[in-house]
Formats: structure tokens, sequence, C-alpha cells
């Protein structure tokens, strides 16, 4: 068989009647056929994918191109922009000879263009636009893993916290988690846990002393108000050929020392979206496509509890019409069972360097459907800058054949804007009235303190009044029990209790669900 009859067979498994995100072209034998092309349809999407591959491969560049592709047809896009590469996406790309020659090669009309993007930073000094969440609507679950506790202490967290909920307290900041775990260990706060547990003082010194690690690396800029609300990820903008989807890219700013929690407020954001948007069945196309970067960050060391809910969260959440696509090195990094579930995989070259790479590259190789026109092994670490083995589902719902594809060039700029570009940008950005100035109030907890302190004693009884009735003798009531014989903190609490519902209710990962 001919190199281009055999392109053009593997080129028709891809063949839709539907739109479709192009890919590229297919290759055989380092051949590559221009008019056969490599698509992803636009409803299989929330079918969710994998983009994996190792380090200067061009995995990077093919997020953007994917990122491209869905924001012209309407969707919106959130990118983890870990090295700050992707912020070009704002610009038109730089015609060159190498583009020229790989749009010649992929058959595409290349056009330089740029996108609508929101630049977005995990709190911190970042020159884009800072976005938080509360520890309270984080979860004790999602925190546990960001502090990485084992199991006993993270039951003990969610003991906490379900202490916190029960009293209508929100722990906004790590500080206040810290002040409430102070209280609950000391004499006054045990009695408060009777009946239902307690909180040891060894398990309370190792949670506190992750705590302080957490904020050391940044995570006191993290947590706090305003708070993230996951809907802002949903927008659209007029463009010159109908609506675009915004482009939102995600960076560490001050959390690159704690790449744990980058990768696990991700997964808080994909929690969030599936507890807040409604069931919306097949869509001819995604409302939003989620790129979850470092993925393996997640995985690591994660509970089988953890993973259970990861694995659930990413089968439901396609009913929501939302495409998670998850990026890492290796498709190992990716437990089987989430794996399953992922039916477009963009793989670029893996290297095969030790024993566990060669490991790595078996696995790999048996997770694709069988083909007569690729030796896999050969061709998974023989793939050029560019280039990657493809299979992704048709419309159908059956895998595509397996296509060695030469991808598609980003028409957006391969390179950094800079950081005074991105500021600007920022800044003129509708999000960053909403989220730029952290507000500070006070804590439930604080406010709790701060009305003990000022509360006046009872005034004395008149000579006249009746002579108290007798009653049992009775412990010293603690903090919190003097908090509640207080009238100023109990009206404080009857109006946090109106705005919080009289119990929070959480969801699957433990996050609070939003009334």
């Amino acid at each position: 068989m001919g190199n281009d009859t055999a392109a053009q067979e593997i080129a028709s498994g891809y063949a839709t009647e539907g739109s479709a995100l192009e890919l590229g072209a297919v290759v055989v034998d380092g051949v590559v056929d221009p008019t056969a092309r490599v698509r992803i349809p636009f409803a299989t999407l929330n079918r969710h994918g994998l983009v994996a591959g190792a380090t200067g491969t061009g995995k990077t560049k093919t997020l953007q191109g994917l990122a491209e592709q869905l924001s012209n047809a309407g969707v919106p896009v959130l990118l983890a922009d870990v090295k700050g590469d992707l912020s070009g996406m704002s610009r038109p790309g730089e015609p060159g000879p190498k583009i020229d020659s790989r749009a010649h090669d992929t058959g595409d009309d290349w056009t330089p263009t740029a996108y609508p993007v929101e630049f977005l930073s995990l709190g911190g000094s970042s020159s884009a636009v800072p976005i938080r969440a509360t520890i309270t609507q984080f979860g004790p679950i999602l925190l546990s893993k960001v502090l990485d506790l084992n199991d006993t202490q993270e039951s003990t967290l969610g003991l906490i916290f379900h202490w916190a909920d029960k009293r209508g307290l929100p722990l906004l900041d790590t500080k206040d988690l810290r002040a409430v775990i102070q209280h609950l260990t000391s004499d006054e706060g045990k009695a408060d846990l009777k009946g239902i547990g307690g909180v040891s003082p060894a398990t309370a010194g190792v949670i506190l002393r992750a705590l302080v690690n957490l904020e050391a690396q940044g995570g006191e800029d993290f947590f706090g108000e305003p708070e993230f609300e996951p809907s802002d990820l949903l927008r659209l903008v007029d463009g010159p050929d109908g609506p675009r989807g915004v482009v939102t890219l995600l960076e560490l700013a001050d959390q690159a020392a704690n790449p744990r929690l980058f990768s696990t407020f991700l997964m808080w954001l994909l929690a969030e979206l599936y507890e807040e948007l409604p069931e919306a069945g097949d869509l001819d196309k995604p409302k939003l496509v989620f790129f979850f970067d470092e993925a393996h960050l997640l995985f690591n060391d994660a509970s089988k509890a953890f993973l259970e809910r990861i694995e659930q969260t990413v089968k439901l959440i396609r009913s929501k019409g939302v495409g998670v696509f998850f990026c890492t090195q290796l498709p190992t990094d990716v437990p089987n069972a989430v794996l399953s579930q992922l039916g477009a995989r963009i793989q670029h070259a893996l290297r095969a360097f030790t024993p566990e790479d060669q490991t790595a590259l078996s696995k790999t190789v048996r997770t694709y459907p069988k083909t007569e026109h690729y030796d896999m092994e050969k061709a998974l670490t023989s793939l050029g800058t560019g280039e990657a083995i493809v299979t992704v589902l048709s419309e159908r719902g059956a895998p595509t054949p397996v296509a060695w594809s030469r991808m598609r060039a980003p028409r957006s700029l391969m390179a950094a804007i800079g950081e005074d570009a991105v500021t600007v940008a920022a800044k003129g950005s509708p999000l960053f009235g909403k989220y730029g100035t952290t507000v500070d109030r006070e804590s439930a907890y604080e406010k709790l303190t701060a009305r003990i302190a000022e509360t006046p004693p009872p005034p004395a009884p008149a000579d006249d009044a009746p002579a108290p009735r007798a009653r049992e003798e009775r412990p010293e009531p603690g903090f919190v029990e003097k908090a509640f014989a207080s009238p100023v903190v109990r009206s404080f609490l009857r109006s946090a209790a109106s705005a919080l519902g009289r119990e929070i209710t959480r969801g699957m990962f433990g996050t609070r669900r939003r009334r």
C-alpha cells in the first residue's frame, strides 16, 4: 500500500459530518499528506482527553493551537500557563519560513490571529489578576491534599470543618483555621467537641506546622477574599466572525514553590463547576474546555478515596458540557480509572533512556488501538517536534485509527509578551475591579473574639428584684459558650446564618455548596 493510500485510509476514520477541531495531517513513513486531515469532532470534546509528551516535544504549542480553535468556535478555555509561555495568545503570530513550511505540510490557510485572553494568577504579587478561594469553600478534603496530610490527619481536619460549619463560622483564610484549631485544643475548646470526637494535640501540631509551611509558600496570599466565581470562566466576547470564547490563562505567580496547591486548585475549580452547572446532555460543542496541566501532581500520593472522587467527577462533569484534558509527560502519570475515560489521545515523543522509561513506553503502546501502519514503540520515540501520535473518538463514539500527525502551527504569537504587557491587559480586564483588591474583612471567629472583649458586664440586680431560683452548679462556660451568651455576638451569628444558610452543605470533594 502506498504512503498516500495509507494516509487517506487513516484520515477516513477522522471524517466528520459536524464541525471539528483540526489537529494536523497524517504522516506515513516520514511523508506527510496535507489532504489527510486529523481532527477531533467538537461534539466529542466533552469525552475528555490527554496531551502528553516529554519536555521540548511541542506539547505547549499543541495546547495553544487547541485553545485557539476552541476560542474561534465560541468555546471558553482554561489553560494553566505554568511557564508563562502562552501569554502570546493575545497577539497575532509572526510569519516566517518555519510557519510557511508547517502550513504547507498541514494544508492550513495560516493567518496571524490574536485571541481574547484573560490573565489570572493564584493570589500573590503577579502582574495578572489575582484570584483566591476561602478555606471554607476549599473544604477539608482538598486542603488535606495541599497540606499533604495522612488519613488520620485528614479525618481530624474534617472534624474541625464540621465544628465550624455547624456554628456558622466561615474560615476565610489560614489564620482563621489556625485560630480555630488552637481553640479546639485549649481547655475551653475541648468541651465543644464532646460527643463527636476530639482533636489530639499531636495531630493539631502536624496540621498547624503544615499551615505555617503553606503560608511561607504563598498560601497566605491565596486563601482569602474576594473568592473567585468559576462562572467567570464561561465568558464570550464579540469577534469578527461571531462570539469567541475567552481564553483564561492561569499562572503560578508566588505558588511556584508549591505546585501541589496549583494542581489542587484546578481540581477545586472543576469540582465547583460540577456543583454549579446544570445538566446539559450531549451538545454540538462543549460549554468549556478545561486543560489540567501538571496532572501528575494531583495524582501523586493521593489516597484511594481521593482518586475515586476524581474519577467520579471526570465521569459526571461531561454531562454538564465541560471537556477536561489532562496534560502531563507520561500517560502512566494518570491512573487507569481516569485514563480509560479520556477519549482523545495526543501523545508527543517519549524518551526511553532508563528502564523505567522503557516500562512506561511499553505501557503506553498497549493503550493504543492496534495499527498495521506503524511500529508504535519506534514511532513514539521517533516523533519530531510538533508531531504526535493521535487517536480520538469519532462522531459514532468509536476510536479512530492511530495517526502519526504533523500538528498545525498556532496562529498567535508563540512567545511570552512580557510582564508589563500582562499588567496592562490585566488592569484593563473587567475582572480586575472584581478581584484585583484583597478584601481583609474580619472573619466570624475574629469577630467572636472581639465581641467577647467588648461585652459589658451584666447590670447589678435591683433591690426589689425577685431572688434567683436555685439551679444546679455547672462548669465555668467555655470560650464559645461565653460568645453565644453575648447579645451582640448572637446578633452577628444570626446575620451570618442568613448568609450561609442554617447549615453548610458540602459537595463531592468537601467543597461548600454555594447558595
